[in-house]
């Protein structure tokens, strides 16, 4: 990496001279063109595990030889349960933080799980509704930045979203309690609980607590607890947060929280295991309308995990390859960004301890700005807005960027090419603040 022009003065771009101001867009507008005239098409869109990712879980392609697939009543066959495989449900239970018997292992998606559960409450109400929630306007609560595709499915489905901030330790508990006491047709709220998708948050165990105690004007409100980054630690500390599903049964609100996890990025993204864990009653519900859906899931799939990860050491031991592989990605943007931004007031980062992403924030009015120019120069990207409601980012400053899938080499010019169009894009926008052309 060069420097963008070490005569240009340090400091804040929107502390510099207009002249220097004008040299110093001029001067990142060059490398940012010469960067575009390399042709690069690197992806940084979605939290996809790499290669390297996936041949760790290759064993599962040979976990299961054909005694066993005809064992436990023939596995290859239909029936056994929607539930899942006793042994699968004991070996994640620890993951969702409950006992076995209150925990389902569905197929291969946590989104299609999430997205049923919705639509079972929708047509059909929840334990405590008094009919299903369409009968009624349906809110759901979605702190934001967040994820996208939690958002996409309420809008596929007319549910109206209200964006809460986030404090680094989960939602703004005030703004939260304030709402759901007022408001019954709030529903539902989705909650990334740890390592946060994008921005990394751990959510506190004070605002566990006031989740699990709230007073919610809903008397069927759920909380969707997506818990898609329990054992995704990137640093030694290993963060652990409060148990929903007890911390909700203490405060008299039993089935107030779906917990939901995946496999999806720790064995093989397109063939792992679904999990659900919830309240008895919530279980039971669940079960029940699985059951008009399917007759059993891929009980062989469920066997293939449970001969391949044989407990929850080897997980975690799992994780720890997963580990060596992402931080390093990691480490390459962070420091890029900081190599090239650091002392511009051009953006801000997290630096997170653990799950897939950079929460990335430029300056207000330029992310959909930074986005396009980073495409331009090759860099495909998620949409700016996205992680909000309705693709709404009201201060237009939010940008994920996801570094585990492309190779170490193409992470480190993919965060240049972002670090660029930040450079030029926020450029652009001091200038017409002062009312000149870029």
């Amino acid at each position: 990496m060069q420097e963008v022009n070490s005569a240009l003065p340090a400091g804040n771009l929107a502390s510099l001279s207009t002249d220097d101001l004008q040299r110093f867009y001029a001067a990142a507008n060059e490398r940012y063109t010469a960067f575009k005239a390399r042709g690069l098409k690197l992806d940084s869109t979605r939290g996809k595990p790499s290669a390297d990712q996936l041949d760790l879980s290759n064993g599962l392609l040979a976990a299961v030889d054909e005694a066993e697939a005809k064992g436990g009543g023939d596995l290859r066959n239909y029936g056994g349960g929607v539930n899942g495989l006793p042994q699968a449900r004991e070996l994640f239970a620890p993951m969702l933080g409950a006992p076995a018997a209150q925990v389902v292992v569905a197929e291969n998606s946590s989104l299609a799980l999430m997205h049923d559960t919705i639509v079972y409450a929708l047509l059909k109400g929840v334990p405590g509704s008094k009919a299903g929630w369409s009968t009624e306007p349906v809110t759901f609560l979605c702190p934001a930045p967040g994820y996208d595709r939690h958002f996409a499915i309420c809008a596929q489905y007319g549910i109206k979203m209200i964006a809460v901030p986030l404090t680094g330790t989960g939602p703004d508990m005030d703004v939260v309690e304030k709402l759901v006491a007022e408001d019954a047709s709030i529903k539902g709220m989705w909650c990334v609980p740890k390592y946060a998708n994008p921005t990394g948050d751990i959510y506190s165990d004070e605002v566990v607590e006031r989740l699990a105690k709230m007073k919610t004007a809903a008397g069927d409100f759920r909380i969707f607890w997506d818990n898609a980054y329990a054992v995704h630690h990137l640093t030694d500390k290993k963060h652990e947060i409060a148990n929903i599903l007890e911390a909700c049964a203490a405060a008299g609100n039993a089935d107030r929280a779906f917990v939901f996890a995946s496999t999806s990025k720790i064995t093989l993204a397109g063939a792992g295991l679904a999990l659900f864990a919830a309240s008895p009653a919530n279980v039971a519900w669940m079960t029940r309308n699985m059951g008009f859906r399917s007759i059993g899931p891929d009980k062989i799939n469920q066997l293939r995990h449970v001969k391949f990860l044989k407990d929850f050491a080897g997980l975690q031991a799992l994780m720890e390859k997963h580990r060596a592989l992402i931080v390093p990605k990691m480490n390459a943007v962070l420091d890029v960004l900081a190599h090239e931004l650091n002392g511009r007031g051009v953006a801000t980062w997290t630096n997170p301890d653990g799950g897939y992403f950079i929460s990335f924030d430029v300056r207000e009015g330029c992310a959909k700005r930074v986005v396009q120019l980073a495409e331009e120069a090759g860099v495909a990207m998620v949409p700016a807005g996205n992680t909000f409601p309705n693709g709404n980012d009201p201060k237009d400053t939010n940008i994920r960027i996801a570094p585990t899938f492309p190779a170490l080499d193409g992470v480190k010019l993919a965060a240049e090419g972002i670090a660029l169009a930040t450079l030029v894009g926020v450029a652009e926008n001091e200038l017409k603040k002062r009312g000149l052309a870029a």
